[in-house]
Formats: C-alpha cells, sequence, structure tokens
C-alpha cells in the first residue's frame, strides 16, 4: 500500500460521512427512530445480534475498500474525488464492487437489528440504485479512464461475488 497524504484522508472521512453516513446511517436512523427507544431498552435477542454482527461486517467491508482506494487507487469513494487508478486488490479482487455490498450488509443489519420493514424496504430500494448508477454512471466511467485494464478486470470478477 502506498502512503496516504492528510488531505487525501480528509477527504476519505468528509465523503465517507457524506455518502455512506447519510445512506446507512442518518436515513435508517429516521426511518426507525420512533422505536429505538423501545428496541434498545429490552435484552438483545438474538435477531439483533444476528443484526448487529451483518452491520458490523459490512462496516469492516466498508472501510477496508475505503482504505484500499485511499492507497491504490490515490482517490475517495466519491464519484466527485474518485480514484487515480483502477483498484483490483485486496476485496476488489472478488468483487468490482464490495463497497456495495458492504453497505448492504450495513444496511440488512440494521433492517435484521430493528425487525423493520420499513428499513428493508429502503434497503431494497437503494440496492436498486446501487445497480442502476453502477450500471449507467460509473462502468461507463471506468471503462473510459482505464479502458483495457478495466476490460480484463471486468471479465476476472464479477460486478457483485
Amino acid at each position: 500500500m502506498k502512503p496516504v497524504s492528510l488531505s487525501l484522508l480528509l477527504r476519505n472521512l468528509f465523503f465517507t460521512l457524506l455518502q455512506p453516513g447519510v445512506v446507512a446511517g442518518l436515513v435508517p436512523f429516521w426511518i426507525v427512530r420512533k422505536n429505538l427507544p423501545v428496541l434498545l431498552a429490552a435484552p438483545l435477542t438474538g435477531y439483533q445480534y444476528l443484526g448487529l454482527a451483518t452491520g458490523l461486517l459490512g462496516f469492516v467491508i466498508m472501510l477496508l475498500c475505503i482504505l484500499r482506494f485511499a492507497t491504490d487507487g490515490q482517490g475517495t469513494l466519491s464519484p466527485a474525488d474518485p480514484t487515480k487508478r483502477l483498484v483490483v486488490s485486496g476485496l476488489y479482487r472478488y468483487s468490482r464492487n464490495p463497497m456495495y455490498v458492504g453497505v448492504s450488509l450495513i444496511l440488512a443489519g440494521e433492517s435484521i437489528f430493528c425487525r423493520s420493514l420499513n428499513l428493508w424496504v429502503y434497503s431494497l430500494a437503494i440496492f436498486v440504485a446501487f445497480n442502476l448508477f453502477i450500471i449507467l454512471r460509473e462502468e461507463p466511467r471506468l471503462q473510459k479512464d482505464f479502458g483495457n485494464q478495466y476490460d480484463d478486470y471486468r471479465r476476472k470478477v464479477r460486478r457483485w461475488l
């Protein structure tokens, strides 16, 4: 891994709070905020432990991907400040979109923890939005920016798993 400048670290922190922070933090909180006092007052259930484990796995995956973007890609997770190099190592050896997988797991974990149908509907809508964004915006940009290198990568690694 290559060293990361303070500026790049701060940009990654900002975009992490702005994008996954809103999608997987703030909006889910708004959806379930009325039920949280009751959920948190009672002892944790098996569902809640499963939700915590799922969400934690997603959070770790997301952080590993953000770190990989900063070190190997010399950029951020944001389309406004993309990587300068194609990232194909770490979890990107197994999935072209592990960061989206991580955020989806966070949302699934929250949905399981809260046992909220509304949160599941939101999570599904976000997954559909991720797919559309990847297919319509992200993949064409990667093709344009990285050409044959991206073609080779796309042939070797699946979009999701």
